[in-house]
C-alpha cells in the first residue's frame, strides 16, 4: 500500500502535527514503510498462538469483576491539597 503526499499531509493534520511542505514527501514515503510492514506481519500465520503479554510465560493477575466504591476515599483524599467533609475542595470558577 502506498501513501501519496495528500494523504500525508491529512494524517498529519489529522494527528496535530505540523509537517512543512517540503517534508511530506518523506513523511509520506515512512507511512507507505510502515504499512509495508503491517502487510509482511499479516501474513504470517499465527493460528494456534495465544496471545502473550510478554516474554516469559505469565498469566495476568485477575480479580472478582464487581461494582465498589474503592473503599480508599481516605487514601485518595489525603492527596488532595484541600479537602474538606470527604470530597476534593476547589476554588470558585464562576461566579
Amino acid at each position: 500500500m502506498s501513501i501519496d503526499i495528500d494523504t500525508a499531509r491529512r494524517v498529519a493534520h489529522l494527528a496535530r502535527i505540523k509537517v512543512e511542505e517540503a517534508d511530506l514527501p518523506a513523511l509520506a514515503g515512512e507511512l507507505s514503510g510502515i504499512l509495508t510492514f503491517m502487510e509482511q506481519l499479516n501474513e504470517v500465520d499465527v493460528e494456534g498462538v495465544e496471545p502473550m503479554t510478554g516474554v516469559t510465560p505469565m498469566r495476568l493477575k485477575r480479580r472478582a469483576d464487581v461494582v465498589s466504591d474503592g473503599d480508599m476515599q481516605d487514601k485518595i483524599l489525603s492527596n488532595a491539597p484541600d479537602a474538606r467533609e470527604g470530597f476534593f475542595a476547589v476554588p470558585k470558577v464562576v461566579e
